[in-house]
């Protein structure tokens, strides 16, 4: 099922995350999809990440330690797995479209700010 809330939906990068492996987002990544992923752990949660990547846009320790706290707190686990770590996979990405759908129920849509064009700002 594709993702359904949104800031989600549509973003070729999210959607790729919630299905392949190999698309996982890990620190190092950069792009609007890692400002949507920070967006939404500051709507879910009030996770704080360094101003400095939100501008850049990019997967640092701020976002990674965001993601960890998140996922702990749900004990995502992917197989194999006795704690969580802070990559945003497959069960990651559905959470957090899964907890944004009604949290965003009602909008027409996240401003384009949001939504990772020029100057994306989340804080």
């Amino acid at each position: 099922m594709p993702l359904q809330s949104p800031l989600f939906a549509g973003d070729a990068r999210l959607e790729a995350c919630l299905v392949q492996d190999s698309a996982h987002v890990t620190r190092g990544s950069s792009g609007s999809h890692v400002a949507k992923i920070q967006l939404a752990l500051l709507m879910i949660d009030g996770l704080a990440i360094d101003p400095a990547e939100i501008d850049a846009e990019g997967y640092g320790a701020a976002t990674a330690a965001a993601v960890l706290a998140f996922k702990t707190t749900r004990m995502i686990l992917g197989p194999g797995q006795t704690t969580p770590d802070d990559i945003v996979g497959k069960r990651t990405v559905a959470a957090l479209d899964g907890e944004l759908v009604p949290k965003q129920s009602g909008l027409d849509g996240i401003p384009q700010d949001y939504c990772g064009n020029e100057n994306t700002a989340v804080a």
